[in-house]
């Protein structure tokens, strides 16, 4: 793997590729994580979306596994759900299943994938080993899935209300929040590639 590509999973496995087990737990773990974040929703009285914890995992899922491997943590998130097992948040009136991605919610959980597959990919060539380039990765995954997830409100659940309506909803109450937790988040990486150099010493 060459050195670019590293990302701080395969440099603890030694900096070589890590094998099929190894690829397909760190896979399920980031899934799981996902999953368990949903948990943590606090559904908000002036939008139909809660507030949650999972754009923090999948960005740093992304920026950890690198960018094939992290969209595929959350397409398995994504097919689990699907499944109609309940690793979707919480909500008495959102469904779990198949239907949550017709819903309001459903262009977030759809642009998963995408958002892991940018922070690892942005990952996998360096940006991740310092606090601030580490921030920017993260931004441009997060901005993927307020993205997605403003355009899914604006154009295609009803009433479709139309993109400033949609950002009133689906953007303006999170940003600051997830920014906080972008902040967060970006703190882990370069302490993980700290930890990662202090163990080969």
């Amino acid at each position: 793997m060459q050195p670019t590509l590293l990302t701080v999973v395969s440099a603890q496995a030694g900096g070589r590729g890590l094998r099929a087990a190894e690829r397909g737990a760190a896979v399920l773990f980031i899934a799981a994580l996902t999953a368990a974040a949903a948990q943590v929703a606090v559904p908000l009285p002036f939008t139909p979306v809660p507030f949650t914890l999972q754009p923090m995992i999948v960005l740093i899922g992304g920026a950890a596994l690198g960018a094939r491997l992290g969209m595929t943590s959350q397409l398995l998130y994504l097919a689990a759900g699907i499944a109609g097992l309940p690793v979707f948040a919480a909500s008495p009136v959102l469904p779990q299943g198949i239907a949550r991605l017709i819903g309001p919610t459903g262009g977030y959980l759809l642009a998963y994938p995408a958002a892991a597959l940018v922070s690892g990919y942005l990952a996998e060539r360096g940006l991740d080993r310092r606090y601030a380039t580490a921030v920017l990765a993260m931004i441009a995954g997060l901005a993927v899935i307020f993205t997605g997830g403003v355009a899914w409100i604006a154009y295609v659940v009803p009433p479709r209300p139309g993109l400033f309506r949609a950002i009133v909803l689906g953007l303006v109450p999170f940003v600051a929040a997830d920014l906080l937790k972008v902040f967060l988040a970006a703190g882990v990486m370069p302490g993980l590639w700290w930890l990662s150099i202090r163990g080969k010493e």
